[in-house]
């Protein structure tokens, strides 16, 4: 791949031809009408240069010294098969041409040729671009969307609008602070974040800064020279350096020592790591996801955390609702994890009965979704639930279904109890209705009620 720079993403038209004067006539005819050009003498190294997604065309001579056009269209369509090439050709180069269309050629041009056919091929192939890209956009949206849902299960508002937040970060560059308790599921929204990104190709590096002992910590992130310190006999890449090009999640953060946590403001603000005992400064191309379940504000007023890291890492925020304020999504949850144990087990999956259903929902859920996803498990598997020993009483642990009114307490049961259900009966108005063994016109008062909708297009009979 070259080394040079990538095409301008503003750059509209990429003009190759080995012939100067002819090149200039074109450039001149091209840029007259208003479009931005590369103009290039050869087309060496340019398939490197154009990313995937890059919103041009390429007009290219067949026969040029070095790569001439047929190969260049054929190293272009290897990366990006839609991407618009129109070939210019001699007269005796016709024949050449057909077979250049046959192998994906957008048109073809005959020398010599009027500049209106050269801008109207242009730009036609300049509008079907448009179209392939946004296309995809859409197609990307829609599977990111897709795939967020079956990630973070559930269709409670604080879940709903997580997935939204997500969403909306994951095309930016921004690093994120995320906010959790232990088991809530920060890892998956790290990944989840990385995925949907720009780096999904690039590394995924994890690491739990509490579960490192101080005297390696810095060595694990930032690598080491060899004679850094007693016993370092070789050269280490760190955790950063190795996430180059990729996205580097550090979980509990909180735990980090002061000096370590100067060293990472440092990569944050500058963006380049220095191994122990190492004088070189190497640039990063990284993404950093930190994690803490401490409210560091306050920790950084206990002298516990620096403040200008804390400020440097608040930028972007993504907090993870507990699962005891997620209430109608416990049980949804628990099916979910049940059903993909059952399935991994090959067992057949078992019902929950309502009393089951009430225990789970009275549960104040301590250890979050990490302590129902194994719940979920020992069900599959036939084994009890015993969870009353946990249940949680007053305070913080408090679940969010035994809070309030003893009719605030049963509507919020039940609104679980229909959203759950809506997910086992596959959104279908009838088949929810008999399963929980009421009129459609009593479901339909209670959805409006409870403020439940079905998904677009998923009413089923209704």
């Amino acid at each position: 791949m070259s080394t040079a720079a990538a095409i301008d993403s503003q750059t509209q038209v990429v003009l190759i031809d080995d012939d100067p004067h002819l090149r200039q006539a074109l450039s001149q005819t091209l840029d007259l009408a208003g479009l931005k050009i590369l103009s290039l003498g050869d087309a060496n190294g340019l398939a490197g240069r154009i990313e995937r997604d890059w919103p041009g065309v390429v007009v290219s001579d067949i026969r040029m010294p070095g790569l001439d056009g047929l190969a260049l269209l054929q190293q272009l369509h290897a990366q990006d098969s839609e991407l618009p090439v129109l070939l210019i050709t001699g007269h005796g180069d016709v024949p050449l041409a057909v077979q250049a269309m046959r192998a994906g050629a957008y048109d073809f041009l005959e020398k010599p040729f009027a500049s209106d056919a050269l801008l109207d091929s242009v730009r036609r192939a300049l509008a079907l671009r448009r179209l392939v890209l946004d296309n995809r956009s859409l197609r990307l949206a829609l599977s990111d969307r897709h795939e967020l849902s079956a990630r973070l299960v559930g269709q409670s508002p604080s879940i709903l609008r997580l997935r939204q937040q997500i969403g909306a970060l994951a095309a930016t560059k921004a690093d994120v602070l995320i906010l959790g308790e232990t088991g809530a599921g920060k890892e998956v929204v790290a990944r989840a974040l990385h995925d949907l990104s720009s780096r999904r190709n690039g590394p995924f590096v994890a690491i739990n800064a509490g579960a490192l002992a101080e005297s390696v910590v810095e060595s694990e992130l930032f690598g080491h020279e060899p004679g850094a310190f007693t016993g370092a006999q070789k050269r280490r890449i760190g955790k950063f350096e190795f996430a180059n090009g990729g996205t580097l999640f550090l979980d509990e953060i909180e735990s980090m020592s002061l000096d370590v946590q100067v060293k990472l403001l440092r990569l944050l603000q500058e963006r380049v790591v220095e191994r122990l005992g190492g004088n070189q400064l190497i640039p990063l191309d990284i993404r950093i996801i930190a994690a803490t379940k401490e409210d560091l504000r306050q920790a950084a007023d206990q002298g516990r955390f620096r403040a200008d890291l804390y400020y440097r890492l608040n930028v972007a925020s993504l907090r993870i609702p507990p699962l005891r304020e997620r209430g109608e999504d416990v049980l949804i949850l628990f099916e979910h994890f049940a059903d993909a144990a059952s399935d991994r087990h090959g067992l057949l999956p078992n019902q929950l009965q309502p009393a089951e259903r009430a225990l789970l929902m009275r549960h104040g859920w301590p250890g979050n979704v990490r302590e129902l996803q194994n719940a979920a498990e020992r069900f599959a598997l036939g084994l009890d639930l015993e969870l009353e020993s946990h249940v949680a009483g007053a305070g913080p642990q408090a679940p969010a279904a035994m809070t309030g009114s003893l009719s605030e307490q049963v509507e919020n049961f039940e609104r679980a109890l229909i959203a759950a259900e809506m997910v086992r009966q596959h959104n279908s108005m009838r088949s929810l209705a008999e399963a929980l063994g009421i009129p459609r016109k009593t479901l339909h008062d209670k959805l409006r009620k409870h403020g439940l909708t079905f998904a677009a297009g998923d009413e089923g009979e209704a």
